[in-house]
Formats: C-alpha cells, sequence, structure tokens
C-alpha cells in the first residue's frame, strides 16, 4: 500500500515502529494456508506534488481476487480506495501480482470499475485484464455478515522490517477479533502494517472455507486495525462477479 492517507496516517501512521501488543501474525505457507494465493502484491503507478514539484510514484498495497463459487476463471479484485488515490495516468497501467518473487508468479494488469471515492467509502473493484484459471489459484468468494464472536484473520504485503520483509512476504494475523461493528467501517485488534491496504479481513464458514468479509482500510501496527464491510460496497461488487 503504501498506507500514504493524506489525513489518516496522521492519526494511524502505519509505519511499524514500536508494538504495544505481540506480533501474532505468521507467514503465508501454500502448505497451511492454501486460500491465501488469491491474495496478491497491488502495485498502482501516480503522482504526487511536493513543493510545487510532481513526482512519480508507486503506491504499494494488497489486492483479492474474488469470484462468484464455480467459476472457472476468476477477473475480478477488490481493494482499498486510497490505494488509487494518487493514480491520473492510464497509460501506466496498476499491476497485480500473486506469489510475487516467486517462481509461481503470476502478473496481471488491472483498471479500476468502481470505488468509494473516499477514505469515508475507502473500498475499489477492479477488473484484471486476464482471467485467472482456479486451476492455478482458486479466487476467494466475498459474504456481508461476520460472526462478531468468532475469530477472523487480516492479510497482506506489510511492509515492516520484520515478518513483513519489506513488503516481500505475505503475512497474515490469524486469530483476531473485531472489536467495533456499525458505520462505514469496523475495528479489529488485528496487526497489520503499512502495505497491507485493501488486504481481506476473512473469516471460516461453517463449511470449512474461507470468505471475505471486508477490506483493510489502515492499521496502526499495534493491534489496531479497521477494515471496510463487504456489505457497503456489495451493490458495485455484484454488478462485476
Amino acid at each position: 500500500m503504501p498506507l500514504l492517507l493524506p489525513v489518516l496516517l496522521g492519526v494511524l501512521t502505519l509505519l511499524g515502529a514500536g508494538t504495544a501488543t505481540a506480533d501474532d501474525r505468521r507467514a503465508y505457507s501454500a502448505n497451511d494456508t492454501p486460500w491465501l494465493a488469491a491474495v496478491g502484491k497491488l502495485q498502482v503507478p501516480g503522482t504526487r506534488y511536493r513543493e510545487g514539484r510532481r513526482e512519480y510514484v508507486i503506491e504499494d498495497c494488497t489486492a483479492t481476487l474474488v469470484s462468484r463459487p464455480g467459476r472457472a476463471r476468476a477477473n475480478t479484485l477488490v481493494t482499498a480506495w486510497h490505494c488509487l488515490e494518487a493514480y491520473d495516468d492510464l497509460s501506466r497501467p496498476i499491476q497485480f501480482t500473486l506469489h510475487p518473487g516467486s517462481p509461481q508468479a503470476i502478473s496481471a494488469e488491472a483498471f479500476v470499475l468502481a470505488s468509494g471515492g473516499s477514505m469515508q467509502a475507502d473500498w475499489a473493484v477492479l477488473r484484471l485484464r486476464t482471467r485467472i484459471a482456479s486451476s492455478d489459484v482458486q479466487a476467494l468468494q466475498v459474504a456481508d455478515s461476520p460472526d462478531i464472536d468468532t475469530p477472523v484473520m487480516m492479510a497482506g504485503y506489510s511492509k515492516d522490517t520484520g515478518l513483513g520483509a519489506g513488503g516481500q512476504r505475505l503475512t497474515f494475523d490469524p486469530h483476531c477479533r473485531i472489536t467495533t461493528t456499525g458505520g462505514a467501517e469496523g475495528e479489529t485488534d488485528c496487526m497489520a502494517f503499512k502495505g497491507a491496504s485493501g488486504g481481506p479481513l476473512l473469516q471460516a464458514d461453517s463449511q470449512g472455507g474461507t470468505l471475505v468479509y471486508g477490506i483493510i482500510s489502515a492499521g496502526d501496527g499495534q493491534g489496531l486495525s479497521t477494515y471496510i464491510p463487504v456489505a457497503d460496497f456489495r451493490h458495485a461488487l455484484d454488478r462485476a462477479l
């Protein structure tokens, strides 16, 4: 991501400096957490102005490949709007990569279908120009209402210099809790750092699957992370899937 939030980062500074809460995150494993294969790295080219000068930047965020049940191929991503805030040049493509840095890496260009357009509606739906076969990566399904009494997990390419390896390694907090619901966003005690923006809030269902219930909007690297519920943008997502 970066979680370069012009306003919110003034409050939630996702630099991973200092941890008031133990960091219980784990690294992605194809054997232990195969459902996380659908979580990829999103790189968004953009433009920012500093002291009157134009600068080209790359926003490093996280996005998740999602689809309806039974689809053989998927080309829809969910992520956070603020990851796209500086994107103003359509000639420079957004890049989505699964398993970055590995021999199994899958990369595709993406473009924006819909977004909330502000930090108060910090969601975006993207379309890949190339469909990804379920035989290569199984896309995740989405759902609206997580059980607040059941643990959740958050996953993303956190850019901390520890387990996240500067954003090169997919990490996840496996057993955290939703602490606040209602309004445009919810809060959890999940651990997420700069770079995890746009990553999924996940929860296991009664059939043993794992569903996406929200997307990470912000986190302070100390056990407070906010998310945008899927229910907030389900109308746009249903049109895309």
